[in-house]
């Protein structure tokens, strides 16, 4: 596609959104594809409004999520004149690790999804997130938001079948189904899909059978028709969410009976897996609450 043209605040060997096979734009020479908008995240924003204005350009911008607080005034004006601009935000947890509470976006999430007219996407594996990406270029009444992670996350879908692909395009669906009858249901986003895959596993091989959702984007899930969503989101069974970050946003799903495994704090500086056991986000911690939940 040669009318996407972008690039990061300075942050390209972080963010990796370098156009291969494509020159950089420089002085006196506007061939290339690729921009160095350097650590200006506001400038980043207006200018691929600009652009998108213009029109025949799609334009891209990336930086770490925590860094969006720096360009919500042109997020924001993207989502009101409904541009189509895709941006890039990554490293959007606190397994972020090592830099601290500073750049882990606790808030960040929340604070995008109840902007109207903008779609933030949170893909699990790198199956969704070329899903993100097509549902960003289709999507040309408004803004996107990919929201991504920073650490390798497996890949979760061994089969990359249309059936796969409608599945994602429809914001929530079942990424792994209970054998028999699921007694819980976990909805997770990003990076937080695998880790309730190995609680289902660890749960499973308790005799407790789950439903493993995964919800890249709820407000698209909540435009499906209400048989597809109970489809989804079993009746009469707890709802555990699991999202690590603030948790608010997941209310509109689990009931009184569920449970929300978020984050309440600005989190800590440590190494990625040493900040997931602390906090809650391991496959083994995940299991032993809905056991508690089981025998409650």
């Amino acid at each position: 596609m040669p009318f996407i043209t972008g690039g990061s605040a300075d942050l390209e060997p972080s963010v990796k959104c370098h156009i291969k096979k494509a020159e950089s734009i420089k002085p006196n020479d506007f061939a290339g594809r690729n921009q160095h908008f350097g650590i200006r995240e506001h400038a980043m924003g207006a200018y691929m409004n600009g652009m998108a204005l213009y029109g025949l350009f799609i334009p891209y911008g990336a930086t770490f999520l925590v860094f969006s607080d720096y360009m919500r005034g042109a997020i924001r004006l993207s989502a009101l004149m409904g541009t189509q601009v895709i941006y890039v935000f990554t490293h959007d947890s606190i397994f972020l690790g090592e830099d601290g509470p500073t750049h882990q976006p606790i808030e960040h999430i929340g604070s995008l999804r109840i902007m109207p007219n903008l779609t933030v996407i949170r893909p699990a594996d790198a199956f969704e997130t070329a899903v993100a990406w097509e549902m960003a270029l289709k999507n040309k009444t408004g803004p996107t938001a990919l929201i991504l992670s920073r650490h390798n996350l497996p890949q979760l879908h061994k089969e990359k079948t249309m059936e796969a692909i409608e599945a994602v395009r429809k914001g929530g669906y079942i990424i792994s189904k209970e054998e028999k009858a699921a007694k819980f249901v976990l909805i997770a986003t990003g990076s937080e899909v695998s880790t309730a895959i190995e609680a289902q596993e660890i749960l499973k091989s308790e005799g407790i059978d789950v439903r493993v959702v995964s919800m890249p984007v709820p407000e698209i899930f909540e435009k499906q028709s209400e048989e597809y969503q109970k489809s989804v989101i079993l009746e009469n069974i707890p709802i555990i969410a699991i999202e690590a970050t603030r948790t608010r946003d997941w209310d509109r799903f689990v009931k009184d009976d569920g449970l929300v495994i978020g984050m309440k704090s600005f989190g800590h500086s440590a190494p990625a897996k040493v900040l997931a056991e602390k906090f809650g986000f391991t496959g083994k911690s995940i299991a032993e609450k809905v056991k508690k939940m089981g025998e409650n």
